[in-house]
C-alpha cells in the first residue's frame, strides 16, 4: 500500500536522541499545533484538547519540574538514573508539547448526556490520543523527532502552578521535541494475522 498518508505515518517513529538546534520557525511548530487541535476529532465535537507549547527556558522549566518532583518520590539510588534519562533525551530538545482534557467540558457532556456518562472521560482520552498522534506525525514530516512521556499525574500540581493553567485542565501527556541527532532502532512488528480479523 503506497500513500502519502502512510508514509507519514510511518516516519513518525519515538525519538529520544534530541538536541536544542532549531529545525524549523517556532511560528510554524505553533502553526502545526493549532491546526492539530483545530481538526483532531473529539466525541460529540466537543473539542475538549487543550494544549501548552514551551520553547526554550519554559521548555526547560518543564523537565527541571520534572526532576524536582521525581526527586521527593524516588529513592536517591535510583534518581541519578532517571535525572540522567530527562537531561538526555527530554530537557535535551528544542521544546515540549503538553497535552491537556479539559474536565469541564467532559463533566458537561456528562450531564446532557446521562446515559453515557461513564464512557465520557474514556472519550475523551480516546479524542487526547488522535491529537497525539496528528501533532507528532506533523512534527515528524517536518523534520522533527519527538516522544510521548507521562509524568503525570506525579507533575499535575506544580505545571499547573507554573503556568497558572485552569484547575479543570487535565495533564494527559508531554511531548519533548527537536532535532533528531541519531536513528530509532529498527522496529519489529507482530503477525497481523493475530492482531487484524475480517469476516465476510
Amino acid at each position: 500500500m503506497e500513500s502519502n498518508f502512510f508514509d507519514a505515518v510511518k516516519k513518525r517513529r519515538t525519538r529520544y536522541a534530541l538536541s536544542k538546534d532549531p529545525v524549523i520557525s517556532n511560528e510554524r511548530i505553533q502553526e502545526i499545533v493549532s491546526e492539530a487541535v483545530k481538526h483532531s476529532p473529539s466525541a460529540f465535537n466537543s473539542q475538549s484538547a487543550r494544549v501548552v507549547v514551551l520553547f526554550g527556558e519554559q521548555h526547560d522549566r518543564l523537565w527541571d519540574i520534572v526532576k524536582a518532583e521525581l526527586k521527593k518520590i524516588m529513592p536517591p539510588e535510583g534518581f541519578g538514573s532517571t535525572e540522567e534519562k530527562i537531561n538526555g533525551a527530554f530537557r535535551s530538545g528544542y521544546g515540549t508539547v503538553m497535552f491537556f482534557e479539559d474536565q469541564s467540558v467532559v463533566e458537561g457532556l456528562q450531564k446532557q448526556f446521562p446515559l453515557y456518562k461513564d464512557a465520557f472521560p474514556v472519550f475523551s482520552m480516546n479524542s487526547a490520543g488522535m491529537l497525539q498522534f496528528v501533532v507528532w506525525t506533523a512534527l515528524a514530516q517536518e523534520g522533527i523527532g519527538a516522544s510521548l512521556q507521562h509524568y503525570n499525574p506525579v507533575i499535575d500540581e506544580a505545571v499547573r502552578a507554573a503556568w497558572d493553567l485552569p484547575a479543570s485542565w487535565k495533564l494527559s501527556a508531554q511531548m519533548p521535541f527537536g532535532k533528531p541527532i541519531a536513528e530509532p532502532s529498527e522496529k519489529t512488528f507482530q503477525p497481523l494475522e493475530s492482531r487484524v480479523k475480517v469476516f465476510k
